[in-house]
């Protein structure tokens, strides 16, 4: 058979025609699908790309023009039509502390969210940024000289470490030049960084430009997260990507609907630590994952069983 997001001449899929005929069950049937494929596929991925990291676009110049900042390639890295999208993110961040939060930002990119972060006055506010020039313009715009602010120079990656444990009422994540698997990867540091009831969002732009694809991206998400302990909705926001010309000069256009879905995570109470010795984050991740799914873990069963036997006893 077809594999859930092969797509005809106009770019659809067999899930984008179902919506379109409101045949809710068979769009049910293929999102299942989908999930346990991108799961299972998801894994192998991340193993592959683990060596991929963001250096190229580390390297590169970058300019901010106006309204939007852009790279080498002609690529937008972030536009001033996002602002509504970043206040939006910033006053569910900044809800999550009592007498004020302690928020961490991973990508400065323009600065819209941490401009929208400082107006609603967290108890403290760190921002980590790995490009050169943006670092430098955060310097000259004073940003590094912010009272409560903490600028980490840096790739997420290796600054996390550094890091207390539970020093954080909430988290947002945009970064520039990196995969799903870098996503995944931040994904499993909440559980540390976070206090319970911590909030986490990041920039959704996945999948943007069909929308069966990045409702299946985002159930996928949804699983992967709450098999870390945190709980995850998606809230449809109306935006508008402004006026065409802020486009025309622009390589790839990063976002095309006119519905963004704001995620908003919640980590909740930590699990009572088991008595046995594999109570790692890791293996304690991939029991809820197991419980929370258990079709997959079937359909993974049932691709090991023939190893298994293969290497059995006669």
């Amino acid at each position: 058979g077809a594999p859930w997001n092969a797509v005809d001449r106009r770019g659809r899929c067999a899930g984008n025609h179902a919506l379109d005929a409101g045949q809710q069950a068979i769009v049910d049937l293929l999102v299942d699908e989908a999930v346990r494929a991108e799961l299972l596929l998801g894994a192998a991925e991340r193993r592959t790309l683990t060596a991929l990291k963001n250096s190229e676009y580390l390297s590169r110049g970058v300019k901010y023009d106006g309204d939007r900042l852009i790279d080498e390639g002609d690529d937008a890295v972030m536009m001033e039509w996002e602002t509504p999208l970043m206040e939006a993110h910033a006053e569910r961040l900044c809800a999550a502390g009592a007498g004020g939060a302690d928020v961490l930002n991973v990508g400065f990119g323009m600065g819209i969210i941490d401009s929208a972060i400082q107006r609603r006055r967290p108890r403290s506010h760190t921002i980590i940024e790995a490009h050169p020039a943006v670092h430098a313009r955060m310097v000259r715009d004073g940003w590094t000289a912010r009272p409560g602010v903490r600028v980490l120079f840096g790739r997420w990656q290796d600054v996390l470490p550094g890091l207390e444990e539970a020093s954080f009422d909430a988290a947002y994540y945009d970064t520039y030049g990196e995969h799903d698997a870098d996503m995944a990867d931040f994904h499993e540091q909440l559980p540390r960084l976070l206090r319970a009831g911590g909030v986490y969002s990041f920039f959704n732009g996945m999948c943007p430009f069909n929308v069966f694809f990045q409702g299946v991206a985002c159930a996928v998400v949804q699983l992967e997260l709450k098999a870390l302990g945190l709980e995850t909705s998606f809230t449809p926001v109306a935006v508008h990507t402004g006026p065409e010309a802020q486009w025309t000069d622009i390589r790839r256009r990063y976002f095309l609907s006119d519905t963004y879905y704001l995620p908003h995570c919640v980590l909740g109470e930590p699990a009572a630590a088991a008595a046995d010795d594999d109570d790692s984050a890791a293996g304690a991740a991939g029991r809820r994952l197991a419980s929370l799914n258990p079709q997959l873990m079937a359909l993974l069963a049932e691709s090991l069983a023939p190893a298994l036997g293969e290497g059995g006893a006669a």
